[in-house]
């Protein structure tokens, strides 16, 4: 019965990714699909599949479940249901550090094109430095110090942000896409870019799953049953935000994948974080990966920024598990 969630996750991200795969302005037959897996099928659909399809589908499915385990840790961290990977600027930090590349000219080469995700990602990580450095106190970092840090500097980086869209009319509608989270870039070099980043932060997270269930219990309680909770609040707040930031820099503010995943997964499967943290990595990128195919067919040929697709079907959903959670009580 403990296998059943693990099983059926697996199963709904099988056909999520064949989804994304053989859906588009060219639609691929799963028969075609398989002939080309085995190198066997027609050249144009394994031109589309092996450079367009495949390396967009497996970047979608690393930013969600990216996204999922970290708002699942996040959730866990700060004993907060409405906690999101966002919370403390990762997202203000990386649009601040996207506008401003967009702001100037690059030349057309691989580290010209790869400007706006490097910058994004170091000015998110450096954001979120800031807001740490901010809240600590002594040897120790208040929750609510955190938070209240957070929503400050993300405050003003949005502001510093609109600013300079304002500033750079050129660069408004696209600055406007990145925010919206349509900036899921193609190929296979962001793919290896953040596979590193993502597998060391993913792996710490797996690891600390009875840390945050102690955590719950509160910092004291905690204490007692042996945790070191500075240091390890530390750790899962470095890895939530570095894979939150890698995945961001490359695909994007997405909102609601890491604030709803959690839910979906707790109220599937309760909320042991050794089962809730890899659910939410595979949950994520289900997610993720069809909301990302509603984007490209809702209004075909024109795509639309996955971000509006979350946005919409997740703000209503949302509202329903918080209606539903004032009589269940699940977290």
């Amino acid at each position: 019965m403990r296998r059943a969630p693990y099983l059926s996750s697996f199963i709904i991200l099988l056909l999520a990714l064949l989804l994304s795969i053989a859906i588009g302005s060219v639609f691929i037959p799963l028969d075609e699909m398989w002939n080309v897996l085995r190198g066997a099928g027609d050249e144009t659909f394994a031109s589309i599949i092996w450079k367009i399809r495949l390396p967009r589908t497996v970047l979608v499915a690393l930013t969600g479940a990216a996204l999922g385990i970290s708002g699942t840790s996040y959730q866990g961290l700060f004993r907060n249901p409405l906690a999101d990977p966002y919370l403390i600027g990762v997202a203000s930090g990386a649009g601040l550090g996207a506008v401003i590349a967009m702001s100037i000219q690059w030349p057309y080469s691989f580290w010209g094109l790869m400007a706006v995700p490097l910058t994004a990602f170091i000015t998110a990580l450096l954001t979120v430095s800031v807001v740490y450095a901010i809240a600590r106190i002594g040897h120790t970092v208040p929750t609510t110090n955190l938070i209240l840090a957070g929503v400050a500097i993300s405050s003003f980086a949005a502001s510093l942000t609109s600013f300079l869209m304002l500033r750079s009319t050129n660069e408004v509608r696209r600055a406007l896409g990145w925010l919206l989270g349509g900036s899921i870039q193609g190929g296979w070099t962001p793919i290896l870019a953040i596979l590193p980043f993502l597998i060391i932060g993913v792996t710490v997270l797996l690891f600390n799953g009875h840390a945050l269930n102690l955590l719950q219990f509160g910092d004291d309680q905690a204490q007692q049953l042996g945790l070191n909770v500075t240091r390890r609040r530390a750790l899962i707040l470095t890895a939530a935000s570095l894979i939150t930031a890698t995945a961001v820099s490359f695909s994007g503010i997405i909102g609601f994948i890491g604030l709803i995943v959690p839910h979906l997964m707790r109220l599937w499967s309760g909320a042991d974080y050794r089962r809730l943290l890899p659910l939410s990595l595979l949950g994520g990128a289900s997610a993720l990966l069809i909301s990302d195919v509603i984007a490209r067919v809702a209004l075909a040929p024109q795509e639309i920024p996955v971000g509006i697709v979350t946005a919409l079907a997740g703000a209503p959903f949302f509202l329903w598990v918080l209606r539903r959670s004032k009589n269940q009580g699940y977290w």
